[in-house]
């Protein structure tokens, strides 16, 4: 892991990017040299230690421009509110071009490989590195996503549940038959009714599978809502966010 964090550096401040967000880079296993960006808390207190959260973003925003991941999530969790009541740790890697977070057909989301995809495994390295690396709470890890970032997020929660405090897949799917891993892991998940570029049905199957294995998610559908599902749930200030954080690992 040591070696991991310090293959992990800074790169220069991007002038369009909102002020606290870092651009970093990171290498990956496979040789790659990833990017990310890094939120820290306003004030990292001596002593403390600090939630992280982290965030895949969808597949508009693969490539090698790390500054165009700011424009989902960071203006919630960037906002005065959201900053003095969540101070957090906030990592949101980037997906090349070509790449995917999870090996699976986006329509038939039954349809893996069963591997873990490249950019995946970088990610999660870059997780191990950062919980060297900074004062983060291991019992309160949380990831979430978007679109291709929500079926990276049900991947990411079946493949290591007992890692995190918390997951939130927005308008994403996965396998249902992996449900049973996830029964004890907090949940809540998101999905627009209108959608028609991931079926909500994709969303419904998990909750359903979920809840047959003897989990309990929180399924927030939003009838009239397309695709951009993502904005109302991180914006709702007493919802998804403030839920998440106040999950911790007791498992």
């Amino acid at each position: 892991m040591l070696a991991a964090a310090l293959l992990m550096s800074a790169l220069p401040a991007a002038a369009d990017l909102p002020e606290g967000i870092e651009v970093r880079s990171h290498a990956g296993a496979d040789g790659t040299e990833y990017q990310h960006l890094l939120v820290r808390p306003a004030e990292v207190k001596p002593g403390q230690k600090y939630p992280l959260v982290v965030f895949l973003h969808g597949a508009g925003e693969r490539g090698s421009d790390p500054t165009v991941l700011a424009k989902h999530f960071f203006p919630a969790m960037l906002s005065e509110e959201y900053r003095e009541r969540f101070p957090c740790y906030i990592i949101a890697p980037q997906c090349p071009k070509d790449g995917r977070w999870a090996n699976r057909d986006w329509r038939d989301p039954e349809n893996a490989d069963g591997s873990m995809s490249a950019p995946m495994a970088a990610a999660s390295d870059l997780v191990d590195a950062a919980l060297e690396e900074f004062p983060i709470d291991t019992d309160r890890l949380y990831l979430t996503g978007l679109s291709m970032g929500g079926y990276g997020t049900w991947d990411w929660s079946v493949r290591k549940a007992d890692f995190w405090a918390a997951t939130a897949p927005i308008c994403g799917g996965g396998n249902p038959d992996d449900a049973a891993a996830l029964k004890d892991l907090p949940l809540w998940v998101v999905h627009g009714g209108a959608d028609n570029v991931v079926p909500p049905r994709l969303s419904r199957d998990m909750v359903a599978a979920t809840v047959a294995a003897g989990g309990a998610p929180i399924y927030i559908e939003y009838p009239d809502v397309g695709h951009d599902s993502w904005t109302p749930a991180y914006a709702t200030p007493d919802g998804l966010i403030a839920w998440m954080f106040r999950q911790r690992k007791t498992r």
